[in-house]
Order: structure tokens, then C-alpha cells, then sequence
């Protein structure tokens, strides 16, 4: 029989009626009830390590749920984590690089209706991530509406319907049909032993484009900011004519700030390569997220970060795959005629 150690953190999933909206309020052994008509053979103790709505949720957070895990790593088989959904795909992602050398299944699941109401999600989900928590199976993982995601891969897509995580730019892992588990890929085991990185370093900026982006905002982001995203436009173009981003751009970079390009297209990455407006800033040693998502890039520049305060050494950090968060095959490199 397969041990499994329930970690609660709130969210949706254990939400109650409150005097100003749902919150979090059911405890871990609440949530357990809900398992004793279909425990799968399973031998489950739950474990409350926080009631918070997954938007309160924050970097120190994520430190906590890896040690927990970490803690108990050797007592069980398997982790299930139930997470409120809005940061949910952050989370997986943080603890997919905290967590290394993982020979066991971490799964995180949540619910768009708390468990306690007639029309939810919540049992369907829970059952699904706690059968996929008895795999032989190594990795971080999202259980959602029957389809299982790589932890960097998973981002929210609708706030309301029950398919609301899809898996960006990689395959799904597999599929739970009642007590079933259909694989589409597993991943590789791994080959080094387990062992936690949590040192984060939470001080990173996303910044979103648009037209009429003030180059001024750059000055602020030089003297408040360890690290900084760059959301940018289709294949990674940076503004250059009119409001000209590029001098501040290099500002960062001379100071030895971590700048990195990403695209605001939620598919297929981007190829900083291929027009003027994406080379002109490549010229400066600027990170490239290839077909990375954002609920990877923020948890993985942290974790850069939280490792080396040399940039060249956070950029070769960034632009390595792990854990499944990058394509090896993605085309982001510079063109043989320069």
C-alpha cells in the first residue's frame, strides 16, 4: 500500500462562505473525508501547512511547501499538495527547481468550486492527483480535470470552467480515466539524489509592454530590482523608435542586472533573431526564454538568482532546460551570418 502524505496550503479546494467571499477554511483532515470512498489502497495523512488564497501566496511560500516535502521525503511515496488555482502554475514550477533529483511524484491539484459545494470539481481532482500520486514516477506535476502537466508547463487559462490549466508548448504527461493513468511520455528517472536549492532571491520584476512604454520606468526598475522580464512584443521586438527602450535596456545590463526577453504570445516562444527590433537588443547580454512560460521564467530567475549574483552565470542557468521548462529543440539563436 502506497503512503501518502497530504500537504494543504487552502485555496479554492478548501474555501468556505465567509462575511466577505469564500476563503480558505477547511483543515487537511477535512479534505481527507473526502478520500475514504475511494482511498485507491492508499494510506493517506494529511498535513495543513497553510489556509491562504493561492493570491496571497508568495515566494517564501513555495520555500515552505519544498520543505515539507523535503522533510518527510524519506516516510512516503508519494506528495499531493492542494493549491488554490490562480498561482498554482507558479507554484509547480518553484517547486520543480527547488526540488532536485526527485524519484518520486509531487503532485498539486486544486478545484474551481470549493469541495463542500453540490456542483464541484474538487473530488474529481483530488481523486485523479491522489491516483496519480501512487505512479512510480519521478517529478513535479499538476492533476487537473484528468490531464496531468509537467510542473513548469502548466499555466491557468480560465477562471471558472473545470479544464482550466492546459499545458504550454510541451505534451501532456498523461491522462486519469477513473483508475486508470494513460501516459502520453514519462519523464527520464532521475540520476542524481534528492536533495532541495531553496534559496530565492524575490527581487524581480515582470514588465508587460504596450505602446507608449515610458523608457523611464527603467530607472527605477536599475535601483529596486536584482532582475527584470521583459515582456515583449510577438518574436521578442523591444521598441526603438519614438519612446526608444534600448539605452535603458543597456543601463541594466552594464549594471549588472538581469534582463530577460520574453514574448506576450502565450505559444511557440520566440526568436529574438529574426527582425531588426528583436536583434537590436540581442546585441546586449540579455536572457532569452525561447518557449518558456511566465509561471516558469518568474520562480526560475529567482532561483538564478537565489544561486549566483554573476549575470553570465544566471543567463547559462536560464537558457539551460530543467525540468522540462524548455524545448531543447527551440530555434533561438543567432543566425550563422551574424
Amino acid at each position: 500500500m502506497k503512503k501518502i502524505l497530504l500537504l494543504a496550503t487552502g485555496g479554492t479546494i478548501a474555501s468556505v462562505e465567509g462575511d466577505e467571499g469564500l476563503k480558505p477554511g477547511l483543515s487537511g483532515e477535512d479534505l481527507l473525508k473526502y478520500f475514504q470512498r475511494a482511498a485507491l489502497s492508499a494510506d493517506v495523512t494529511a498535513k495543513i501547512l497553510m489556509n491562504r488564497d493561492s493570491t496571497n501566496m508568495q515566494p517564501e511560500h513555495w520555500v515552505q511547501i519544498a520543505e515539507a516535502v523535503a522533510e518527510h521525503y524519506e516516510q512516503y511515496d508519494g506528495f499531493l499538495i492542494t493549491h488554490g488555482t490562480d498561482t498554482l502554475g507558479y507554484t509547480s514550477a518553484a517547486l520543480s527547481y527547488m526540488l532536485q533529483g526527485l524519484n518520486k511524484p509531487v503532485v498539486l491539484t486544486g478545484s474551481q468550486v470549493p469541495i463542500s459545494f453540490k456542483k464541484t470539481d474538487a473530488k474529481k481532482n483530488l481523486f485523479n492527483a491522489l491516483r496519480f500520486a501512487c505512479e512510480e514516477i519521478g517529478g513535479v506535476f499538476v492533476v487537473f480535470d484528468g490531464r496531468v502537466i509537467i510542473g513548469t508547463r502548466a499555466v491557468k487559462m480560465r477562471t471558472k470552467s473545470y479544464d482550466a490549466f492546459e499545458s504550454i508548448n510541451h505534451p501532456y504527461v498523461a491522462y486519469v480515466t477513473g483508475d486508470e493513468v494513460h501516459y502520453h511520455w514519462r519523464p527520464s528517472p532521475s540520476e542524481q539524489p534528492f536533495h532541495i536549492e531553496t534559496s530565492l532571491s524575490p527581487d524581480v520584476f515582470l514588465l508587460k509592454l504596450y505602446p507608449g512604454t515610458k523608457p523611464e520606468i527603467f530607472d527605477f526598475l536599475k535601483e529596486h530590482y536584482r532582475g527584470v522580464i521583459i515582456e515583449s512584443f510577438g518574436n521578442g521586438g523591444v521598441p526603438f523608435e519614438g519612446r526608444n527602450l534600448l539605452p535603458k535596456i543597456k543601463e541594466l545590463t552594464d549594471a549588472g542586472i538581469a534582463v530577460m526577453i520574453s514574448t506576450q504570445c502565450l505559444e511557440e516562444g520566440h526568436d529574438l533573431y529574426l527582425y531588426e527590433v528583436g536583434r537590436k537588443v540581442a546585441q546586449y547580454p540579455v536572457i532569452v526564454s525561447g518557449d518558456m512560460n511566465t509561471e516558469a521564467i518568474v520562480p526560475k530567475l529567482m532561483w538564478a538568482l537565489g544561486k549566483t549574483d554573476d549575470p553570465a552565470e544566471v543567463k547559462k542557468i536560464i537558457e539551460t532546460p530543467l525540468a522540462y521548462d524548455l524545448s531543447r529543440d527551440w530555434g533561438g539563436s543567432a543566425p550563422e551570418n551574424g
